[in-house]
């Protein structure tokens, strides 16, 4: 069989001969409960899902298809990207355990760890957001069990050497699981990596058009996949049909929306770069950015996400300046095909170690629209920023 490129391997699954007439996306199948021919048949899983937990063929196409873009032997759904993080946590560990992170791991995350698994006798250590592979290594200890990354990382966009660490984890029996939603299994594929588990945010990119809700795993190790499939069947985590019908519809176009609007993030990057008000752009495909070398060397493509650094401001001229963007939405979210903006400089004061910023943090995420009316747009952002922080 030829290899082919990503946006191909996307839509092929749904065009392959050998199934007979039938339409090129599944049937949306809503169903609970699943009936059989025959009692000898009942509990026979070949013959299909024995109960609607288990998923109906949206949901077993969407897995497969997500397993072949991670380069996965099998990939799982859960209800939510923060799901995706938590059931290998919950699967993987036991008290007395350990787990390393850093300070710019995902919120959600980070109070998982420190409320939850804290409460079960899991210990987490957050390591400096800015932490490189050395330092990950050295504060390993025969209590770890797991490290958990994000490269780029949440809202400050530190890149970690993965390749590094995991050869170093590897070596130590230690596990490792990357949430990957930034990379979307298309910029970059944990697995290929040495990386133990990969997870996303079905939310984002995959579904790409913020009206679902999902979380994907994808391992290769026969432990691993078992331990995150009991998970997942004790705690009764389900996938709607609907949603996982969704999810497979967006992933079709994902090379192509991905790509599109990494191209125009790339041109609000650079003219954010230069432009007086702000201090630093966080954006690691920017030439000069945090970490551009490790995303140079391990990247194929770029998430259209990325932090603003102004100089000087505070909450006021923060606010002032989402408050006059037109374009731009205010929401707490990213990958679909709307730009967003949200204010995080308070969000760094969760961090045990906060970074020095030299004003007011600003995340943009850069949708599908043309890149010059969101510069337009950011035009009037700028502006009411400097009169908030000009007035006396």
């Amino acid at each position: 069989m030829p290899t082919h490129s990503d946006r191909t391997r996307l839509i092929a699954s749904a065009t392959r001969r050998g199934q007979g007439r039938r339409p090129v996306n599944p049937p949306l199948e809503r169903a609970s409960t699943m009936l059989s021919d025959a009692a000898d048949k009942m509990r026979d899983e070949t013959d299909g899902p024995t109960y609607g937990l288990s998923g109906t063929s949206a949901a077993r196409q969407l897995r497969d298809a997500l397993a072949d873009l991670e380069g996965a032997d099998e990939a799982f759904l859960v209800p939510s990207g923060l799901a995706a993080v938590t059931v290998p946590l919950l699967a993987l560990l036991r008290p007395g355990d350990e787990v390393i992170t850093t300070d710019a791991v995902y919120g959600p995350t980070r109070r998982f760890l420190s409320r939850y698994m804290a409460a079960r006798g899991v210990t987490s250590r957050f390591l400096p957001a800015d932490a490189d592979a050395s330092v990950v290594i050295a504060a390993l200890t025969d209590r770890t069990r797991l490290v958990l990354m994000e490269s780029p990382a949440s809202l400050s966009f530190d890149m970690v050497d993965v390749a590094a660490v995991t050869q170093a984890c590897r070596a130590r029996g230690v596990l490792t699981v990357m949430d990957n939603t930034w990379g979307a299994g298309l910029a970059y594929r944990p697995l290929a990596h040495g990386v133990d588990i990969s997870v996303q945010a079905v939310t984002k990119y995959v579904g790409g058009h913020s009206d679902v809700l999902m979380g994907s795993i994808a391992a290769n190790d026969p432990a691993c996949r078992r331990a995150i499939f009991d998970a997942i069947e004790d705690l009764g985590w389900h996938v709607s049909p609907d949603d996982a019908w969704l999810a497979l519809r967006g992933l079709r176009t994902l090379a192509l929306r991905y790509a599109e609007q990494a191209r125009s993030a790339l041109v609000v990057a650079a003219w954010l770069q230069d432009r007086p008000e702000v201090s630093r752009v966080l954006y690691p495909p920017l030439v000069g950015s945090v970490g551009h070398d490790l995303w140079a060397r391990d990247f194929t493509g770029a998430a259209s996400l990325m932090g603003v650094v102004m100089k000087g401001g505070d909450t006021v001229a923060g606010e002032a300046f989402l408050n006059a963007l037109p374009l731009f939405g205010l929401g707490y979210s990213w990958g679909g095909f709307e730009s967003l903006i949200t204010h995080e400089t308070h969000q760094m004061a969760y961090r045990a170690h906060p970074p020095v910023l030299e004003g007011e943090l600003l995340r943009l995420h850069i949708g599908l629209e043309d890149p010059t009316d969101l510069i337009a747009d950011l035009e009037h952002g700028l502006a009411a920023f400097s009169a908030a922080i000009t007035v006396p």
